[in-house]
C-alpha cells in the first residue's frame, strides 16, 4: 500500500504550524509585560515633557467621557480618538489622542492644556511618517508652534482658515494636518469637559 503524499504533507504542515504557534505564544507571554512597561514609561515621560513643573507623581489619570470625546471629534472633523486624559495637579490637564490620516499611519500625540485652555505643549508618542518629511514633526521647529497659544483651534496656514496658524511642514502637509487634528481634538475636548 503506497502513502498518499498529500497527506504527509498536510501532516508535515500542521506540526511546523503548531510549532510556530507555540513558540509565538511563549514569545508574546514573555516580552508583554516588559513592553507594557516601556509603554507606561513612555507614557509618563510624555507627561512630564508637556508639564515639565508638575511632579510626576502628580498626574492622575481620568476616565474618558465617550459622549464628550465623540462631541470633540465631530466639531473638528477629525478622524481621530481620544485615548487618555490625566489630570496635571492643579495645573491642567493632559489629553492623549490619535489621529488616523497621518500619510504614513496613526499619530498619536500628548497634548498638555493648562487651566486657562492655554496648549502648555505636545509631545510625540508614536509616528511613523517618511523619515526627513513627516519625521520633522518630532522636531521643536515644528511642535513648539502649538506650545504657549491660547487659541480655539489650529489651522495649517496653506489650507486656510480661522485659527492659530500653524505652518506645514515642507513636503509633509498630510502630516502637518494629522498632527493639527490631534492637537484640535485634545482641545475640543477639553474645551467640552472642563
Amino acid at each position: 500500500m503506497k502513502k498518499n503524499p498529500i497527506i504527509k504533507n498536510a501532516l508535515i504542515l500542521t506540526i511546523i504550524t503548531l510549532i510556530a504557534g507555540l513558540g509565538l505564544g511563549f514569545v508574546y507571554e514573555i516580552t508583554k509585560n516588559p513592553i507594557a512597561q516601556a509603554q507606561e514609561k513612555a507614557k509618563k515621560e510624555a507627561w512630564q515633557a508637556v508639564f515639565t513643573d508638575v511632579d510626576a507623581n502628580a498626574f492622575e489619570a481620568q476616565d474618558v467621557d465617550a459622549k464628550i470625546a465623540d462631541k470633540a471629534i465631530k466639531s473638528v472633523g477629525a478622524k481621530a480618538t481620544v485615548d487618555e486624559v490625566c489630570k496635571a495637579g492643579d495645573k491642567g490637564y493632559v489629553i492623549t489622542t490619535t489621529d488616523k490620516e497621518g500619510y504614513g499611519g496613526d499619530i498619536q500625540i500628548t497634548v498638555g492644556i493648562t487651566s486657562d485652555g492655554t496648549v502648555n505643549g505636545i509631545s510625540i508618542l508614536s509616528i511613523s511618517e517618511t523619515a526627513g518629511l513627516g519625521m520633522k514633526a518630532k522636531e521643536p521647529k515644528f511642535y513648539n508652534q502649538y506650545k504657549g497659544k491660547k487659541a480655539e483651534k489650529f489651522v495649517v496656514s496653506k489650507d486656510g482658515g480661522d485659527g492659530e496658524q500653524i505652518d506645514a511642514i515642507s513636503g509633509a502637509t498630510i502630516t502637518s494636518r494629522a498632527v493639527t487634528g490631534a492637537v484640535n481634538v485634545a482641545l475640543a475636548y477639553y474645551q467640552n469637559a472642563f
